[in-house]
């Protein structure tokens, strides 16, 4: 069976390469001749290729002197049970320790060696390992990576480091109180399903995980058809097609018996989780209902309605002369330190809410204020909110474009996704229909009389009581 290509670029036209980067270097120029539209249309098309085994290989070629290219896997703590809660995160600390052919040390010198850099993360549905570096160095760099990934040594004396490292950062997340907060939104709003699990998993798990729990887990997940090989910058996909074969091509494609790793059902719970402690200076609260999906078709008008309802820092100037309601009023009546409105999304499922850090005696009053711009979003929407919040999206998703890097995750992430990487263009379309009455519509679905799930850490007494917040969810007007 030969491999399979496919190209995404432009639903309006094709663009000669050439002409391509020619209207980016002008971009990059920052002439002012290049319309927005233009710009959408003058993105490098991504072209995605599978291979014999499953494979799949996805570039975008631009005229970068630099290149990131790396290894996507559908894994994460999601797929993790209570026992094995954390092996994702444990592996990524020990998949760059040294391989067969490269042990450690030979191994950091031959990244040093062409100065490159290697990084990797673990999400709740995700996994990624990736090298950036020069361009020329790509055939370097991929077969380094395949060697990580299917022939790490995991050795026994590593493991044993590897567990004080990530104990250590275990007890650093307890100072970043967001993130703390989020974990316990997961928690509270996904209880009894593995998405409430974290993804450093419980300190427990650290100090008992084996040598054999990881190899298990790899064995079960790095798979070529859950994986996608994605590359952006000063590459070549016909030459990265081949070095894919030529490391990668023997990656296994089959499991064991019914092996196969499956998402179990999540179940969203409205609820409430705290962590009360009156010696810290400020409180971290985060409300949330459930959101939609990746697949959703929803996801687009949610991005306008967080728009709407922004962001806000005590750090910003110009906070009365700000056009958003609720950043305004948190300046002017000192209601926060900081809030941001979030849309975290999981395969079937997501959290669509607001973060906000304030001092004790205001926490009521911004819990009022974050409810009834969500009630203002279900009920009055202004054209001038939504144009304004489409230019703000329109500005976020290009600016998540800026390096070699963010669009080398971009491609790998969309690919595991959706099995393709949606264009700009076509953003820009989902983007641009949106309309006030579909943010109405679409906030009432999702917001209005539904339970909020809500997590709090720090000096929390004076927050409402859960019925109340309940309650806020819905207006009877007459």
């Amino acid at each position: 069976m030969a491999a399979s290509v496919c190209r995404f670029g432009s639903s309006v036209g094709r663009v000669l390469v050439g002409a391509r980067n020619s209207v980016l270097l002008s971009l990059r120029r920052r002439q002012s001749s290049v319309s927005y539209a233009q710009s959408l249309q003058a993105y490098p098309e991504t072209l995605l290729t599978t291979l014999d085994n499953g494979l799949r290989v996805a570039s975008e070629e631009s005229n970068h002197s630099t290149c990131t290219v790396g290894l996507w896997v559908n894994c994460g703590s999601r797929y993790e049970k209570e026992k094995n809660n954390g092996a994702g995160f444990l592996l990524e600390h020990l998949i760059f320790k040294g391989t067969k052919k490269y042990p450690q040390g030979a191994l950091e010198k031959e990244v040093e060696s062409i100065g490159a850099h290697l990084s990797a993360y673990t999400s709740r549905e995700q996994t990624a390992y990736y090298i950036k570096t020069q361009s020329k160095d790509l055939p370097k760099a991929v077969e380094l990576l395949a060697e990580v990934v299917q022939n790490s040594v995991l050795s026994e004396e590593e493991l044993e480091r590897q567990r004080g490292v990530v104990l250590k950062e275990l007890e650093e997340m307890e100072s970043s109180l967001q993130d703390v907060c989020l974990d316990l939104l997961h928690a509270s709003a996904y209880q009894g399903t593995p998405l409430s699990q974290s993804v450093l998993g419980p300190s427990h798990n650290a100090r008992t995980l084996t040598r054999q729990d990881l190899l298990e887990y790899i064995s079960s997940h790095f798979k070529a058809p859950r994986m996608v090989l994605a590359a952006a910058g000063g590459v070549s996909h016909s030459e990265l097609v081949q070095l894919a074969k030529q490391h990668m091509g023997s990656l296994p494609f089959q499991y064991e018996a019914d092996a196969v790793p499956v998402l179990s059902p999540c179940r969203f719970t409205g609820s409430e989780i705290g962590m009360r402690d009156d010696a810290m200076p400020l409180a971290h609260v985060a409300i949330a209902v459930e959101g939609a999906g990746s697949h959703s078709p929803d996801i687009v008008p949610l991005m306008v309605a967080n728009a709407i309802i922004g962001k806000y820092d005590v750090t910003y100037g110009g906070g009365k002369n700000l056009s958003n309601r609720l950043a305004r009023t948190a300046f002017e009546e000192k209601l926060c330190q900081h809030y941001h409105a979030f849309h975290l999304t999981y395969s079937d499922t997501g959290l669509l809410g607001v973060y906000f850090v304030t001092d004790k005696h205001h926490i009521d009053d911004m819990m009022h204020m974050v409810q009834n711009t969500w009630m203002n979003l279900c009920t009055t929407v202004t054209e001038s909110d939504v144009a304004r919040a489409k230019n703000v999206v329109k500005t976020t998703l290009l600016g998540q474009l800026d390096g070699t890097t963010p669009v080398c995750e971009d491609i790998g992430r969309q690919v595991l996704t959706y099995g393709r990487r949606i264009p700009l263009s076509e953003w820009d379309a989902k983007i641009e229909a949106v309309t006030p009455k579909v943010v109405h519509d679409i906030c009432s679905k999702y917001i209005y009389d539904k339970c909020p799930t809500i997590a709090a850490v720090g000096p929390i007494e004076q927050l409402p009581d859960y019925n109340r917040m309940r309650s806020a969810m819905y207006w009877l007007r007459f």
